[in-house]
């Protein structure tokens, strides 16, 4: 951890926080999900590094030390896809910039692995800068194209989370009775569960965790603290227009097959496996329709957070996938 080092890049007009680890030509470019920060592949980034990779993980804008949009509720993916176009750009630069290393290890392609909604913006990404990915690793969500999207909405009770967290106001009151970090808190013990998180009728999302609860045995305190510090800073206006906000947004994309090698990881505890057509759309091979060359790989006792859960079998899969693509 201590050698994971920290830098601001400016992209579209605001700065970006990058955490960065290890050197050489293969790039390993890490996408969080909510409610996370470059933090949560802490792990990851340095097992890729002592396998000779070059580890990236920005917060994304308005997440953890990045600057948030001036207009924090018209944030977009769109906004997320050019800021990861924008933030290769000025890395290549970052490295010519290093006079020993100059051309040996500019950033022309670069592995993505994304975590949740991390991979809304790594797919279309790879759909519009093919040239630049090679291979996409992506943990608890499949890529699913906007024309076959799974309407959770429609299945699930007006309590479901997402449903909840789309209403302009209602999330940032609940968050708003408490302190940044027992949000992140009762966020992580909501979703380290195997059912989705629905709250009833006269109750708000927060207050489906007991205060009694303990945290994951995998997550510390520390962890918790380091998260909190973060998002006492950033807030969560950003995080809850990106994603939950902005889900339907058309990216423009009319060629929505991947072309790339990917991986998916899916725990079997996985809330998100329970999403109505999740499970049958991965395991009946439907997104191998959309994604030719994937591979799939469940683990049994996974949960949603299963890179900080068990990190040895994730950074496992993910060097057994960036060593075959190389």
């Amino acid at each position: 951890m201590d050698q994971i080092q920290h830098k601001f890049i400016d992209v579209q007009g605001l700065k970006h926080h990058v955490a960065e680890i290890g050197s050489g030509p293969n790039v390993v470019l890490f996408l969080h999900g909510f409610l996370e920060i470059w933090y949560s592949w802490r792990h990851q980034m340095v097992a890729v590094a002592e396998a000779g990779f070059r580890a990236l993980a920005p917060d994304f804008r308005g997440y953890g030390l990045s600057d948030p949009p001036l207009e924090p509720e018209k944030a977009s993916i769109i906004d997320l896809i050019k800021d990861l176009a924008a933030l290769l750009d000025a890395i290549i630069d970052l490295i010519k910039d290093l006079a020993a290393l100059l051309d040996a290890l500019g950033i022309d392609k670069v592995f993505l692995v994304a975590k949740d909604f991390g991979v809304f913006p790594a797919y279309p990404f790879s759909l519009i800068h093919q040239e630049r990915v090679r291979g996409i690793v992506t943990l608890g969500i499949p890529y699913i194209p906007p024309s076959h999207s799974i309407k959770n909405h429609e299945h699930l009770p007006e309590g479901f989370y997402i449903s909840r967290w789309q209403e302009p106001g209602r999330a940032e009151a609940d968050f708003g009775r408490l302190d940044a970090k027992t949000v992140v808190r009762n966020i992580y013990i909501l979703f380290s569960r195997s059912e989705i998180p629905i709250a009833a009728e006269n109750q708000e999302i927060m207050d489906i965790v007991d205060p009694s609860t303990p945290l994951p045995p995998w997550f510390t305190e520390g962890d918790l603290e380091e998260y909190g510090s973060l998002y006492r800073k950033s807030g969560f206006r950003t995080a809850l227009q990106v994603p939950y906000r902005s889900l339907k947004e058309d990216l423009g994309i009319t060629d929505v097959i991947v072309k790339v090698p990917a991986l998916l990881v899916m725990g079997e505890k996985d809330y998100a496996l329970r999403f109505p057509g999740m499970e049958e759309y991965i395991r009946s091979g439907k997104v191998k329709e959309f994604v030719p060359q994937l591979e799939i790989e469940f683990s049994p006792e996974g949960t949603h957070f299963i890179q900080e859960q068990s990190p040895d079998e994730v950074n496992q899969l993910i060097l057994n996938f960036l060593k075959k693509h190389i």
